[in-house]
């Protein structure tokens, strides 16, 4: 890496600053599909936002106004804040992953209303991404019991997890702001909480404290994505501040949650080394003994997309400048057949090493569960 052209970061404002949860979503729109108006969860999301014009479509994926629409693409921010989308999930699969989780729970919801610049979802939905909320939830939760009866006990341990089966119920979305829209976070965390063979998992980016009122029994495992906050600043529009995140650790596992670390994205530029280090020494000083003792890691390096990077260049191109690293990126086919970039192979392996010789110096206490 020591002859790539230096990168720093940007003395500049993102377009979106930190906004607290009545900014966050100020809904004036609900796209809905007819039958998730019939049942009780959407009309639930209805009364939370009793201003908003309900639009009926067809479909959630065929909205023209949202999806394609190539002249969304200055309002990116503004969709996300106005708009929701209600759908019914049709396709209730539960495929295996073994990485992070065990399984890929069906989603509760798609999209999110932060907008974080490396975000792989957008690259499925077009020039909008507002959050689409599932409301056949007893469809989904009885779907995830049977699931989890079929495995049986977990007999041998892997990387995620020594006992159970672990399901990630937020792969297309952020749980923590999905449940300030609907109870759907709260059915799922209540229906792992009986499941003594299997653990929910998500990863998120912002401090919800309503959760710390589920009563979770060690069931749900909550993975804070942190990074340095100088990229944060950058990178994580509309999230919580990372000096959030890592507060709101002790609180989350005094509640009852599992709560895991993920370290990503690791975005190489000048400095990050550095930067990185400075990020586990606060980890090391402000997280308390309960948290450590439980504590492990994901480490992923940032993975991008030339679509979504043509997207970013038209709301937040100053982002892409740290993301859009032709010197040191090469294409790769990811395992959901999408054509994305990432760093060289050579490039890649001389980081996630770096990764991993910091935080046995920092963060001693940090189990790395896996680097990639």
């Amino acid at each position: 890496m020591a002859a790539a052209e230096p990168l720093t970061l940007f003395d500049v404002d993102p377009p979106a600053t930190p906004m607290p949860t009545n900014a966050l979503l100020q809904v004036r729109r609900i796209y809905a599909e007819p039958a998730a108006l019939t049942i009780p969860r959407g009309r639930q999301v209805l009364g939370r936002f009793p201003g908003a014009e309900v639009v009926e479509v067809p479909s959630h994926w065929q909205i023209p106004e949202l999806h394609g629409n190539e002249g969304l693409v200055d309002r990116w921010v503004r969709v996300k804040t106005e708009t929701l989308v209600l759908g019914v999930r049709k396709g209730l699969a539960t495929r295996p992953n073994g990485r992070s989780a065990n399984f890929i729970a069906p989603g509760l919801a798609n999209g999110c209303a932060m907008a974080c610049v490396y975000c792989y979802v957008p690259r499925r939905k077009g020039f909008a991404n507002p959050i689409t909320v599932f409301t056949n939830i007893e469809q989904i939760t009885g779907h995830l019991r049977r699931h989890v009866a079929r495995q049986g006990p977990k007999t041998e341990p892997d990387q995620c997890d020594r006992d159970s089966w672990v399901y990630d119920i937020g792969e297309n979305s952020d749980c923590s702001v999905d449940a300030l829209v609907s109870d759907n976070v709260a059915d799922l965390v209540a229906t792992f909480r009986d499941l003594p063979t299997a653990k929910a998992s998500f990863a998120t980016k912002y401090v919800n404290r309503g959760l710390l009122e589920l009563d979770p029994a060690g069931r749900t495992r909550i993975r804070f994505s942190l990074m340095p906050d100088d990229d944060a600043r950058v990178l994580d529009v509309r999230t919580s501040r990372i000096a959030d995140r890592i507060a709101a650790v002790d609180d989350f596992v005094a509640a009852g949650y599992e709560v895991h670390l993920n370290l990503s994205p690791v975005v190489l530029r000048e400095g990050w080394e550095q930067d990185w280090g400075r990020l586990l020494d606060r980890l090391d000083d402000e997280l308390g003994p309960a948290a450590k003792s439980q504590a492990a890691a994901e480490v992923i390096l940032l993975t991008h997309n030339e679509a979504l990077h043509e997207v970013n260049l038209g709301w937040h191109p100053t982002a892409e400048r740290l993301l859009w690293r032709p010197d040191l990126q090469e294409p790769k086919r990811s395992q959901n057949g999408q054509d994305n970039v990432r760093y060289r192979a050579d490039v890649k392996r001389a980081a996630v090493a770096r990764v991993r010789d910091l935080v046995a110096r920092r963060a001693p206490w940090l189990r790395m569960r896996y680097a990639f």
